[in-house]
């Protein structure tokens, strides 16, 4: 059985998303993976468009609920932000628990700034994503 990985964040709509599309390509179908959010507010269209730049396809991701999966067992749930690790649910089992700390992009409010805090996010979480499956090689 493969590992099964959930994403965490507030509103599914950026870092969550992300970062399901990254694992997603970066390690094939060697996982299971989701994303959620606490309190989902849509996929936003900055993720798609940054995603795409860099060949991965996230436009047909919609954001769900994190009640959508709290009965579902999991081997990795990641937050990716400080508000969803708080917020975060009790998983029952053998659920190793990873907190990431990224900055919102979907907050920034600065047109000039917006592209580039996506791009610059898009590229922290793709570190994080390849750090996470070198440490699962390991394991």
């Amino acid at each position: 059985m493969k590992p099964r990985v959930l994403f965490l964040c507030t509103g599914n709509s950026a870092r969550s998303q992300m970062a399901e599309g990254w694992l997603r390509h970066l390690a094939g179908d060697r996982f299971d993976v989701f994303s959620a959010g606490t309190h989902p507010v849509g996929l936003n269209p900055g993720s798609v468009e940054v995603m795409a730049e860099v060949g991965i396809d996230i436009a047909g991701h919609r954001s769900k609920g994190v009640n959508e999966f709290t009965d579902q067992s999991f081997d990795y749930v990641v937050t990716v932000c400080d508000r969803a690790k708080e917020t975060c649910p009790l998983w029952p089992g053998r659920t190793r628990l990873i907190h990431w700390s990224f900055d919102d992009p979907a907050a920034v409010t600065d047109a000039d700034a917006y592209r580039q805090t996506f791009r610059r996010v898009r590229d922290e979480i793709a570190e994080q994503i390849r750090l996470f499956l070198r440490s699962c090689r390991m394991a």
